[in-house]
């Protein structure tokens, strides 16, 4: 079935990919709160989507083609809208490392999703599959952006900070799983093609 529970909860995650970004260039003290409140519900949309798939057997082709593009749309439209933010600039770091770490987690993103399209093309798509790394990447993600989508101290916590490192520590984990997945994929790349 197209419209099962877990399906409709990813399509709600797109949904919530033009409110995320209302909220956040809307001009109120409130705005990054909602913001974060807006990419905490969808992560929790994500692990509940996958959960509830399983649980009653409600996997489909479908579902597993959108749950990953929601994900990724979700994660690129933070990240953008971060390392364009004036605030975020001035207080990272070093805003040229942050720019490149950016470009590092949306890069492998697209190179990745390249990568499987064309396993499945050549009947190997299960050599790529997520893998333990990778998940481990989509949660520290999951966990970086809303501290940085905060941009507020927490109970004297430096939540920017720790956004900030965590989401080193997802790149430096988005690069790793990336290797996984080109080296399970590398005999296939250089395989000669055959007619």
């Amino acid at each position: 079935m197209l419209l099962n529970t877990p399906n409709i909860l990813t399509l709600l995650r797109i949904a919530l990919i033009p409110a995320f970004i209302v909220a956040y260039y809307w001009t109120s003290p409130w705005s990054h709160m909602l913001a974060t409140g807006l990419f905490v519900l969808a992560a929790l949309t994500d692990w509940l989507d996958g959960y509830l798939a399983r649980k009653w057997e409600q996997t489909s082709p479908f579902g597993a083609f959108l749950d990953p593009v929601a994900d990724k749309l979700m994660v690129a439209a933070a990240l953008v809208m971060l390392v364009a933010d004036p605030m975020v600039q001035r207080h990272v770091l070093n805003i040229y490392l942050f720019t490149v770490v950016v470009l590092v987690i949306v890069g492998r993103e697209i190179t990745v999703s390249a990568l499987r399209e064309w396993m499945s093309e050549v009947g190997k798509r299960s050599r790529v599959a997520v893998s333990y790394v990778g998940k481990i990447k989509t949660i520290s993600q999951m966990v970086a952006i809303p501290f940085l989508l905060w941009q507020r101290s927490f109970w004297d916590l430096p939540i920017f900070r720790i956004g900030e490192i965590l989401l080193y520590l997802a790149a430096a984990l988005t690069l790793w799983s990336m290797l996984i997945y080109l080296k399970a994929a590398w005999p296939n790349l250089i395989a000669p093609r055959v007619p």
